[in-house]
This record gives C-alpha cells, sequence and structure tokens, in this order.
C-alpha cells in the first residue's frame, strides 16, 4: 500500500496541482473523501466527494469506516473512507489524498512507511486571501476564517515530508513531479 497525501491551506492550489498529476501518472487515482458540507460550485457527489449528512458521518465515524477524520470547521466534517483505499488498491493505483492538513499529518502518523506526505503552500497569505476571493464561493466570515485557519496550519508545513511553495505553477508541479517519480518508482 502506498498513499500519497497533498495538504494544504484552503486556497493553495493543491487540487489543482493533484488533477494535474493525475493527468500525467496513470497509476494515481483519487481517494474520494467525505464531507458533511454541501457542494460548492460544480462540485458533484461521488467525483468531488461524497456528500454526506452529519448523521450519517457520525454513523461512520462509530463504525470506523474512516482511516482518518476531522471536524475542519465547526459542524463540518471530512474524513478519508478506507472503502476508498481498498477500491484503489484493487485498481492496482496508488492512492491520491486531495486533504485537510490534520488529515495529511494523521495518515502520515499512522501509515509512515507507506506514506509521502506533501504541504501546498501559497508564497503569502495575501496571496491566499486573494485566492479564496477569487473562488466567489465564501462568505467573507468564511474566508476570515479559513485565513485564520492557515495560519495556524503553516505553523506545521515542517511535519510533512515536503513543503512545496505554489508561487508559480509549473515550478511547483515541477517540483511536485520531481518528488512523486520516485515515490511511485519505489
Amino acid at each position: 500500500m502506498k498513499l500519497l497525501v497533498l495538504s494544504a491551506p484552503s486556497g493553495s492550489g493543491k487540487t489543482t496541482l493533484v488533477r494535474r498529476l493525475m493527468s500525467d501518472f496513470p497509476n494515481l487515482a483519487f481517494s474520494i473523501s467525505a464531507t458533511s458540507r454541501s457542494p460548492r460550485g460544480q462540485e458533484v457527489d461521488g467525483v468531488d466527494y461524497y456528500f454526506i449528512s452529519k448523521e450519517e458521518f457520525a454513523q461512520r465515524i462509530e463504525s470506523k469506516d474512516f482511516l482518518e477524520w476531522e471536524e475542519v470547521y465547526s459542524g463540518t466534517f471530512y474524513g478519508s473512507l478506507q472503502s476508498e483505499v481498498l477500491r484503489i488498491e484493487n485498481e492496482g493505483k496508488t492512492a491520491v489524498f486531495d486533504i485537510d492538513v490534520a488529515g495529511g499529518l494523521r495518515l502520515k502518523r499512522k501509515h509512515p512507511e507507506a506514506c509521502l506526505a506533501l504541504f501546498i503552500q501559497a508564497p503569502s497569505l495575501e496571496v491566499l486571501e486573494q485566492r479564496l476571493r477569487g473562488r466567489g464561493t465564501e462568505s467573507d466570515d468564511k474566508i476570515a476564517m479559513r485565513l485564520a485557519k492557515a495560519e495556524q496550519e503553516l505553523a506545521t508545513a515542517s511535519s510533512f515530508d515536503h513543503c512545496i511553495v505554489n508561487d508559480d505553477l509549473d515550478r511547483a508541479y515541477a517540483e511536485l513531479k520531481r518528488l512523486v517519480g520516485p515515490f511511485l518508482a519505489s
């Protein structure tokens, strides 16, 4: 089992990097996370996330269905389902996790030998705020909450295997590929 984890403060560009990586490495498969939040924009259930109720999320925690889970924001849960990793392993592929920072660290601690944990960060909190506002999907209150959380998350960057600053998408992607290639080949 191999687990490729990309974690970042919201708006750092990790999802963009994950999508690009998956187009270049056909032996990767996206581990679809579960969340108790509502879909944003064009998100599709079973593709971007499994959108489930808080009640179902609590039941699945109780049933130990998650490799890791976190109440990322008050009342909003995210988690990585064990069934996703099994599905991906059965396909003969490596699971890619696009998850929050606490979840990424939890996977790294639980599976240190199998995990490559990468932290993606924006060049500054100002750039991060511009990116979040540019999405046009969240209120000022939500953006302020995400920025406050990002400050805390940045303090954990050194706990990851590598940190990639996404100041230029092509440069950040080249660094990501350089790290992922040997991991997949090992």
